[in-house]
């Protein structure tokens, strides 16, 4: 595999811009007169490694750094939403529309699957008209009378955002324990309730992660505190219920800034176990979960460059690990004998084979897998080492170990969904191997998945790789290349971006848009090796692979130049913002959402959050080669004096993942800099953060706004 250096870049992004040097025919759009906002200049001289670059838009970065009182900063990102509003008023109708339609498809009144744990049966259910949801439980038998434990809805009533995260219940399902965002920074408050009574507890604990794990003498719990300024995940701290969070023990505390760190419990209750891990090593520390006031033993001390995990079965430690082996394998040793040197072979490395989870039953084990881009469900059973695999029959799909909290189950829960089959729940008898369908995602008004066509395909990247696309397309979409087609990709952090269903796509296939992803190297769907070669020094094989992927597709005739949209968010608005400096005459319009553009400046200031978490991902821009590296394909750094696609860039002014000021400074310098008559929006959800709006139809007013932008650049308004 061709490794790309500077000068290959360079080589290689001259041959793009010659493949893409013949003007599209764009669909011809009436924009409205609107006052552009126009950002002030203000230089600000960065300077490191002895490159000097100015940066005229760092004063965006006001709010995040002095807090509200920054409102020059404010009313600038409101002239923003102003101006976006005024360009997208002719869609206001289609906005409707395409909102109502969506709406529509959901089931309103709807309840999730119950599952089962310690004699109680959970499960969640949504009521008409409301936006959030009640968690509620049985007793027994699921004729029994139902415990409303969480009444979302009304919690939410006062707050523009609320999220809840990591309800956990004690072991003697009295207690729950549960965390509340209400800024959308992920940064959670946790409570305790007493299940019997009603009453909301005392214990208040603020900065954590939202989860919280209980011991066995349900008084102890153990949570991740985080860092009031980074946000980073820094201390694993015990809580005994009645005292004051202050008093806090902090049982671990990680001081490589670089590490994400969590606590959880094993499946079998035996252990609180605690994960610190960052992209290259990894390091679990354990406890008996009967012992709170213990103290925590290492499992195996951090080895460089290897990941491991920990799976506690009944007479032994599961370990997968990549350590020899780039797909990961599964080790073995005694409960008592944890070190490396006590591991022993149980699942061998296989070059074609990630191994991505485990999922552990007291007589079997439930593999997942991927192999040739695809996911795989392997049973294996502990006693006799038999194994098998669940079938599927399409040619792109997810499937994935479900909500499984038995131990002592035979039964194992899975979901699976394509992108013509609804998110469907199955039970599965790992011994009799009999399958039952649950439940399958109601779509209201009539969806028939024959009406759509489902293809997997190959596109040869300029270093000769193959690299898949999962699509769909209503059926009698022509393949003549005049199709809009709407592509779609993120590839970093070795997500997988799996072909999923989505009732809302349904508003773009039945107005003639074919959907497309891109499984583009950065993320893991064709192996560990797959996201090796699209990070750090090679990460420009990222972008390059999402240009071929639409080169091909506009070769194979499913679409054209003029008619090619892309999408992509956070990490993939990077993804956006790199591909339109690569290449702008390829796509028709772009929508970056959240995206993280600002790459130089973002890396190099270790207040901003998630920064020396990254390191692995991106490198470290105090390193010469790797700042170099990464300012060659920064979106910020790389704007020009060029003609760029229609561009709607969203963003969060509380997020944490992507600040604000990233894509506020990459539209003022695009708007300065290009040239033609392209337009390019930016929206700011002022009350939310990463995720946008907190409730189940809010949302959709963005999915239609997008969907809008889109199509009024197709020139479909109905």
């Amino acid at each position: 595999m061709m490794e790309i250096t500077k000068v290959n870049y360079m080589i290689l992004i001259g041959a793009i811009l010659t493949s893409c040097s013949q003007q599209p025919k764009r669909s011809t759009v009436t924009w409205p007169e609107a006052e552009i906002p126009v950002a002030a200049i203000k230089p600000f001289s960065r300077i490191i490694h002895s490159d000097t670059v100015v940066d005229n838009y760092y004063w965006l970065n006001d709010y995040f750094k002095k807090g509200p009182d920054s409102t020059h900063v404010v009313k600038y990102l409101e002239a923003e939403n102003v101006y976006t509003y005024e360009m997208m008023k002719s869609t206001e109708s289609l906005q409707a529309k395409l909102f109502d339609e969506m709406k529509s498809r959901i089931k309103e009144k709807d309840e999730s699957v119950p599952y089962l744990k310690n004699g109680y049966y959970y499960y969640r259910r949504t009521d008409e008209g409301k936006q959030y949801y009640k968690l509620c439980r049985k007793k027994g038998s699921l004729d029994a009378k139902e415990e409303v434990l969480l009444d979302v809805d009304e919690m939410a009533k006062g707050y523009p955002y609320f999220a809840v995260g990591g309800s956990s219940v004690s072991p003697d399902n009295k207690l729950l324990a549960y965390g509340i965002d209400t800024v959308s920074r992920r940064e959670y408050t946790l409570y305790i309730k007493n299940l019997e009574t009603g009453e909301v507890y005392a214990d208040k604990i603020d900065r954590t992660s939202g989860g919280a794990t209980w011991a066995a003498d349900n008084k102890t719990i153990f949570y991740t505190s985080k860092n009031p300024v980074t946000l980073l995940s820094e201390k694993i701290k015990r809580h005994t219920l009645g005292t004051d969070s202050k008093q806090d023990v902090t049982v671990y505390e990680e001081k490589d800034n670089t590490n994400y760190i969590g606590v959880g419990k094993s499946k079998n209750a035996q252990y609180i176990l605690i994960y610190s891990g960052a992209t290259l090593s990894s390091e679990v520390f354990y406890l008996d979960a009967n012992d709170p006031n213990g103290k925590f033993r290492v499992f195996q001390p951090r080895m460089k460059e290897v990941l491991y995990s920990v799976i506690p079965l009944a007479d032994r430690f599961l370990i997968l690990t990549n350590d020899e082996a780039t797909n990961f394998k599964v080790m073995q040793c005694p409960l008592d004998k944890t070190g490396k040197e006590n591991w022993t072979e149980f699942i061998p490395h296989r070059p074609d084979v990630l191994v991505e989870g485990i999922e552990e039953f007291k007589n079997h084990l439930v593999i997942s897998e991927r192999k040739n881009g695809l996911t795989n469900l392997a049973i294996r059973n502990l006693s006799n080492h038999s194994e098998h695999y669940l079938e599927m029959g399409e040619p792109a799909y997810k499937v994935f170990s479900s909500t499984n909290e038995e131990y002592d189950s035979e039964v194992v829960r899975y979901g699976y969904t394509s992108l013509v089959t609804p998110s469907s729940t199955y039970d599965y008898n790992m011994e009799s191997r009999e399958k039952t369908l649950l439940k399958q995602q109601e779509v209201l008004g009539g969806y028939n998945a024959e009406q759509y066509v489902t293809e997997r395909l190959f596109a040869t990247a300029k270093d000769g790789i193959k690299v898949p696309i999962s699509l769909v397309y209503k059926q009698g979409t022509k393949k003549d290349g005049s199709a809009p087609l709407y592509l779609y990709a993120y590839g970093s952090y070795g997500a997988s971006m799996d072909a999923t269903f989505s009732s809302s796509r349904l508003s773009l296939l039945d107005r003639g848009f074919i959907f497309a992803i891109a499984h583009i190297r950065g993320g893991e769907e064709m192996g560990r090796q797959w996201y090796e070669d699209g990070k750090m020094m090679k990460k420009i094989n990222t972008f390059t692979d999402f240009i071929d992927c639409g080169e091909y597709l506009i070769a194979q005739k499913y679409t054209s130049k003029g008619h090619l949209y892309a999408e992509g968010g956070s990490a993939g608005g990077l993804l956006m913002g790199a591909v339109i400096n690569m290449a702008p005459d390829l796509w028709n319009g772009v929508i970056a959402a959240v995206p993280f553009v600002d790459v130089v400046n973002t890396m190099l200031d270790e207040s901003i959050p998630l920064t020396t978490n990254e390191y692995d991902e991106w490198g470290n821009p105090n390193n010469k080669e790797a700042y170099e590296y990464m300012k060659s394909y920064s979106p910020y750094e790389n704007i020009e004096a060029k003609d760029y696609p229609n561009l709607l860039v969203t963003t969060g002014l509380h997020d944490s993942q992507v600040q604000y000021f990233e894509p506020a400074k990459w539209v003022a310098k695009l708007r300065a800099t290009k040239t033609g008559d392209q337009v390019i929006l930016l929206k700011t959800d002022m009350d939310f953060g990463h995720g946008g709006a907190s409730g189940r139809f809010d949302y959709l007013k963005d999915q239609a706004l997008e969907y809008a932008f889109f199509l009024k650049l197709e020139g479909i308004d109905d």
